[in-house]
């Protein structure tokens, strides 16, 4: 436990010690949020959507998420490009200790960009009708968070160069956003479309978070909660063997 507290630690050191990197990673979302939330508000109003802007922070904050948590992988390529990781495999701790620590941390940072995010929407128009959902909303930030961080560790596992794993997270992340629902509704989706977004673990989140903060949920609050659990399970017992197997 000492191990996994000290990696998780690592992480948020390293976060908040980077400033550029908050700042920089806020960019994007925010530009979201105002192009899209302002500019396609009035057209999705008057087709009969409601508030975009209510629609659209659930996606956005999602996003946000997805980026940092599938890209904190690549510090397993740094660490193990610079020697670090090795200093660390070698220490007297299992591996699956050294995971379970690299990936709450990781989990906690893409959280906390979410959360940050979830801040910012408030100055855009967004509100909350009741505070009392606040800490659901705040759960499934953290799940989204551990789902994707996990993913980006057993990717970053396998792999030995950054410019590789950029390469796979840039053909990764943006299919998994625009096909999530999260800046358009799922309903009315051609079969083929309706298909792949279902496939797509994001989707759970962001209609999960939708339901939440919007009271708008396409598929239930129940199952995006049973898929988003059950694929983070996997994906963590996945990630867990592929790290097991790292060679130094």
């Amino acid at each position: 436990m000492n191990t996994i507290y000290i990696l998780w630690l690592r992480q948020l050191k390293r976060y908040f010690r980077s400033k550029s990197r908050i700042i920089g990673s806020l960019g994007q979302p925010l530009l979201f949020l105002v192009a899209l939330g302002f500019g396609l508000g009035p057209v999705f109003q008057k087709a009969g959507g409601g508030n975009y802007i209510e629609f659209l922070v659930p996606g956005v904050i999602s996003m946000g998420i997805i980026f940092t948590a599938l890209f904190s992988g690549i510090e397993i390529i740094w660490d193990r490009q610079f020697g670090f990781l090795k200093e660390t495999l070698v220490a007297p701790t299992s591996r699956l200790e050294i995971m379970i620590g690299r990936t709450l941390g990781g989990a906690t940072v893409a959280s906390l960009q979410g959360i940050i995010i979830l801040v910012l929407s408030f100055l855009v128009g967004f509100r909350l009708e009741n505070l009392i959902i606040l800490p659901f909303a705040l759960f499934f930030i953290f799940l989204i968070a551990l789902l994707f961080t996990a993913l980006g560790t057993a990717i970053a596992s396998v792999l030995q160069d950054m410019q590789g794993f950029q390469l796979i997270m840039n053909f990764l992340v943006m299919p998994l956003f625009f096909l999530s629902g999260a800046l358009f509704p799922l309903e009315g989706l051609p079969p083929f479309l309706e298909i792949i977004a279902r496939a797509d673990p994001l989707s759970y989140g962001v209609d999960g978070l939708r339901g939440i903060l919007a009271n708008n949920s396409h598929f239930g609050l129940g199952l995006d909660f049973l898929i988003l659990s059950m694929i983070t399970v996997v994906i963590l017992l996945i990630g867990s063997y592929l790290f097991s197997k790292i060679e130094i």
